[in-house]
């Protein structure tokens, strides 16, 4: 998130609170080689037209049918619901107070909202309601839930803790060992570990999912922000708000190299389906950067809206979405123009 000024731990964009999600930074681009991913970009991405919302706009998750977009906006206390094939905003959920990350099921049935009154919303996907709420601890932000859909961990950056929640009795316990400011995570595709950011300590920690403790602590940029793993596990990309740069940490060593040149204040960070390219957003120079993963170097820069926070890309790989905090819209971005005709495209 932007670290310029806050309000309450938020910092501020032309007067509203806003920041909640992720960052990334620049220095030194390495290339590693990672197995199963795909070489640099053959085509070049489309922004299609933006979604109106009507309010600022956090965090983004896509159903795992890719026909719906679930996104939280903060000063709405709601999720707005986009359905992909006409990119219109189709149902809005009031969740609680201040909703800022989401997170969908495996299996698609649930999704789980975090909300600043210290509370995650569990809702039932079949029918867009609030089915349950899970107290949590102070101020939480990061949301995610393991692929068997039992537990789901909750960055809670007010007490420095992660809750996690019992899927099956909804009832949560806290990690408390983890660093300062934890702000968003991510868990491997086995389950077995959890990459927690900590925003005020640059560290990221890593939990044992069997044992819910922390198993590890790596060294990453300054102000960490936005996590995610790759397909295979074998990495995983955290986005470095104040220095405006990306580390990547190798899962099997837990050593870093760093990305530059990946946009001014970059928050939210995506990996595509096929784990070839990482999508990160800018919130100080509204663009996205695409990084190769083949290659570790940005191939792509797009503009987006104003002040981009989130990021997520459908379960096909031809679609992201991007959350724009300042003008409460959301991009739609076509990977390779795969889906991008007619009216809905102007360009990159």
């Amino acid at each position: 998130m932007n670290r310029h000024s806050s309000i309450g731990g938020y910092p501020t964009a032309r007067g509203r609170a806003t920041r909640l999600l992720f960052g990334a930074t620049a220095t030194v681009a390495l290339a590693i080689g990672m197995a199963g991913t795909g070489a640099a970009t053959a085509d070049a991405d489309t922004v299609m037209d933006p979604v109106s919302l009507g309010a600022d706009p956090v965090g983004v998750a896509v159903s795992v049918d890719g026909t719906r977009v679930y996104v939280a906006t903060i000063d709405n206390d709601s999720v707005s619901v986009i359905e992909t094939a006409t990119n219109t905003v189709v149902d809005t959920i009031p969740v609680g107070a201040g909703a800022v990350g989401v997170a969908v099921s495996a299996d698609g049935t649930r999704m789980y909202v975090t909300n600043r009154g210290d509370s995650v919303a569990v809702i039932d996907t079949a029918t867009n309601k609030v089915a349950d709420t899970v107290t949590v601890g102070d101020d939480p932000i990061g949301v995610a839930v393991t692929p068997d859909g039992t537990q789901v961990y909750v960055t809670n950056r007010g007490d420095d803790s992660v809750s996690v929640i019992d899927t099956a009795t909804n009832s949560a316990v806290d990690i408390d060992m983890v660093g300062e400011g934890p702000i968003d995570l991510a868990v491997t595709p086995d389950g077995t570990q959890v990459y927690v950011a900590n925003s005020r300590d640059d560290s990221v920690s890593v939990i044992d999912t069997a044992t819910n403790t922390v198993a590890g602590t790596v060294t990453v940029g300054d102000s960490p922000e936005g996590v995610a793993v790759t397909p295979d596990g074998n990495r995983v990309y955290v986005t470095n708000n104040d220095d405006d740069s990306v580390s990547v940490i190798d899962t099997a060593t837990n050593t870093v190299t760093e990305i530059g040149a990946v946009g001014d204040g970059p928050l939210g960070v995506a990996v595509t389906p096929d784990g070839s390219r990482v999508y990160v957003t800018a919130f100080k120079d509204d663009s996205v950067s695409v990084i190769d993963t083949a290659t570790n170097t940005v191939v792509e820069v797009l503009d987006v809206g104003d002040g981009p926070e989130g990021v997520a890309v459908d379960p096909d790989g031809s679609r992201a979405y991007v959350t724009n905090n300042n003008d409460a819209t959301v991009s739609v971005i076509d990977i390779d123009n795969a889906k991008c005709t007619g009216s809905l495209c102007f360009g990159s």
